[in-house]
């Protein structure tokens, strides 16, 4: 074995690649038109990867990873590679060996009356969600990827998504884990307890870490009940302030009903309206903000849109909103859903702006804000700043679009991308907030996180991943 973090003189040579097809099957390790596994979805960062390895089962990814270790080479744990900060992307060197999970997409087992649900990982999240639900359950994991993206990666980088404020994010959402450390030796952590005060939870070192720990194969997941009931609304207000005493106000009266809560600025609503027809406002006035609230029950929908109807009223009684619609039925619930949904799409087809996933404190929201937009107008007057995100939970999506049409896009957000980051993340630190909300450090913040993390942390943080990690083969270049 060569020596911690070295490389074999058989990396990338033809035995090597012949021992990958012994453990896998020929037709699982892919050397030949892989650039697309080698491309995150942003289409940010591009690396070349040694080989793309599919294993079938737990033991074929031990076996990988184990001969790995052995010649020193890197691996790149991969699912749908949906992410959005180079995390599952492997560097140019051609030495790193991409391990995509995508073939291990079982159920393994549904447990009604324990209300968990054990699953590879990699099983695509909305499948996850149909199979729940086909056992009268709730897999309330929800995001914009989830017709594609696998549980494995949501739990690599503690996905966040719609439902966050009642549900919680990835990590409440996860009993146990089966996870392949970096020696190759399996950890099988799949207990679907809510109370197991054993000593370390090592489950949580893995959730979150982006794979340089470990490699996630499996989970068991907590299950809801069904509701039976859901609602949806969509209200105008004059600011991020009203929106936060909006959902004050609908959680005093409604409690955990609300499950979703999202704050969509109005430039936001214009570019959905301007580049995904046929969408266009359900208010006949504009208004500078908007929410768009979920509501679900156990009970008949009835009462449930009554008890809406009634906080709704209270809300325009005091100011908090301008106008409001309610869903009348599943699909233009759906409609108004698919419009957040699109607000993504619908940056792009404007033009590259630089992204953000920032998390704030809650009830500092509107200072961050305002703070944030001050600070960008000064720096690049004309600024259109593309706010969105689940303000329910303190995590908006705060993107800055260039300044003017006569802007070439591509040039100012490559020459202005450092900068304009620069001030927003300092804008968070300010209030105690994040640099990365849901969408993790990957490649993209890693760096950048140097800036606002105490030494101590990050200490810590290095600490774990010697002892886990000692030769740095797991996903390395990422988060550290």
């Amino acid at each position: 074995m060569p020596p911690a973090g070295g490389r074999s003189t058989e990396v990338g040579s033809p035995g090597m690649i012949e021992a990958l097809r012994a453990i896998v099957g020929s037709a699982q390790v892919l050397t030949d038109d892989i650039a697309t596994y080698a491309i995150d979805a942003r289409k940010k960062y591009f690396g070349k990867p040694l080989a793309v390895v599919k294993p079938g089962n737990t033991a074929e990814v031990a076996a990988v990873v184990t001969l790995c270790a052995a010649h020193g080479v890197a691996v790149v744990p991969q699912g749908g590679n949906t992410g959005l900060v180079g995390g599952g992307v492997p560097d140019e060197s051609g030495t790193q060996l991409i391990i995509n999970l995508s073939r291990m997409n079982r159920v393994l087992e549904v447990d009604p009356q324990n209300n968990t649900m054990t699953v590879e990982a990699g099983c695509i999240l909305q499948n996850l969600q149909e199979t729940a639900a086909t056992h009268g359950r709730l897999f309330p994991l929800s995001l914009g990827a989830e017709g594609s993206c696998e549980i494995g990666g949501n739990i690599s980088t503690n996905a966040g998504g719609v439902q966050v404020l009642r549900y919680g994010n990835t990590r409440e959402l996860v009993l146990g884990l089966e996870v392949v450390l970096p020696s190759g030796q399996v950890w099988n952590g799949l207990r679907g307890l809510r109370k197991d005060n054993t000593g370390y939870d090592l489950k949580q070192l893995f959730i979150g870490a982006e794979g340089t720990l470990g490699i996630v194969t499996a989970a068991v997941l907590k299950l809801f009940p069904l509701p039976t009931a859901t609602q949806t609304a969509f209200m105008a207000l004059g600011s991020p302030a009203k929106a936060l005493d909006l959902l004050t106000l609908m959680k005093g009266r409604l409690g955990e009903r609300v499950t979703a809560f999202e704050l969509v600025s109005d430039f936001a609503l214009s570019l959905v309206e301007k580049h995904v027809p046929p969408f266009v406002s359900p208010f006949a006035e504009r208004h500078p903000w908007y929410v768009l609230c979920d509501l679900a029950d156990g009970r008949d929908a009835q009462a449930l849109a009554a008890d809406l109807e009634a906080a709704l009223a209270a809300a325009l009684e005091g100011e908090l909103i301008t106008d409001a619609v309610l869903a009348k039925s599943e699909a233009e619930s759906q409609r108004l859903w698919k419009m957040r949904e699109d607000i993504t799409w619908a940056q792009v087809r404007e033009g590259r702006n630089v992204k953000h996933d920032v998390s704030i404190p809650i009830s500092k929201i509107p200072q961050f804000h305002a703070a944030a937009h001050a600070a960008l107008e000064a720096a690049y007057p004309g600024v259109r700043p593309v706010v969105f995100g689940h303000v329910g939970d303190g995590n908006l999506h705060y993107n800055v679009a260039h300044p003017t049409a006569t802007h070439s896009e591509d040039e100012w957000v490559g020459r202005e991308w450092e900068s304009v980051s620069r001030i927003v993340h300092d804008c968070a630190a300010r209030f105690n907030g994040s640099i990365s909300a849901e969408h993790g450090l990957g490649r993209m913040k890693r760096e950048e996180i140097r800036r606002y993390k105490s030494e101590v942390e990050l200490s810590m943080m290095r600490a774990i991943k010697a002892a886990l990690d000692p030769a740095g083969l797991m996903n390395p270049g990422k988060v550290l």
